[in-house]
C-alpha cells in the first residue's frame, strides 16, 4: 500500500473513503483533546462543564463512527486502535449515563475514555512525533494513564471529601 507524507507523518493511501473518515476523525480528535481537558478544568455540574463535555461525548462518537470505516478498510493493521476506541466510547457512555445519580462513576468513565483517546492517538502517532519518537514503544501505552489515573483518583477523593461548609 502506498503512503502519503503529511508534515512528516505517514498516512496510509487506502483510497478516498480511508482519507475522508481520516480527515473527520482528525478533526473530532482535536475537538476532543480540547474540549475534554475544558470540560475536566471547569466547574463540576455547571454550564460550561456541561456544554464542553457534550462536545466532547458527540466528537468522540465522531471519532468512533470513523474509526470503524477506517478499521473496515485496514482491519490487520488498525484492529488494536478499534480495541481501543471501543473501550473509549463504552467508558464515555458509563460515564455519560452515570452523571447524576454516581458522580465519582462518570468521572473515572469520562477520564478513562479520555486517557484511551490519548493512548490511541500517541500508539498510533507517537513514532512520528518529535520528541515522543524517542521514547520506547511501551511508552505510547503508559504514559497517558500514568498521568490521567492519579488525576482521576484526585478528582474521586476531592469529590468525597466534605465541603468547609458542611463541615461547620
Amino acid at each position: 500500500m502506498d503512503v502519503i507524507d503529511i508534515a512528516g507523518t505517514p498516512i496510509p493511501d487506502a483510497g478516498p473513503v480511508f482519507l475522508t473518515a481520516l480527515a473527520v476523525h482528525v478533526t473530532a480528535g482535536i475537538t476532543c483533546v480540547i474540549c475534554g481537558a475544558l470540560a475536566a478544568l471547569t466547574g463540576k455540574g455547571g454550564p460550561p462543564h456541561r456544554r464542553f463535555g457534550r462536545v466532547y461525548l458527540w466528537g468522540l462518537v465522531v471519532v468512533y463512527v470513523t474509526l470503524t470505516v477506517m478499521s473496515v478498510i485496514r482491519w490487520r493493521e488498525n484492529a488494536h486502535l478499534f480495541v481501543i476506541g471501543t473501550l473509549a466510547i463504552v467508558t464515555a457512555l458509563t460515564g455519560y449515563a452515570n452523571r447524576q445519580r454516581r458522580p465519582e462513576v462518570h468521572i473515572l468513565g469520562m477520564g478513562t475514555s479520555y486517557v484511551l483517546l490519548l493512548t490511541g492517538f500517541y500508539v498510533d502517532n507517537g513514532p512520528h512525533l518529535p520528541l515522543w519518537d524517542r521514547l520506547p514503544a511501551i511508552a505510547y501505552w503508559l504514559l497517558p494513564a500514568l498521568i490521567g489515573f492519579p488525576l482521576m483518583a484526585r478528582a474521586v477523593a476531592r469529590r468525597r471529601q466534605p465541603s468547609a461548609s458542611a463541615r461547620t
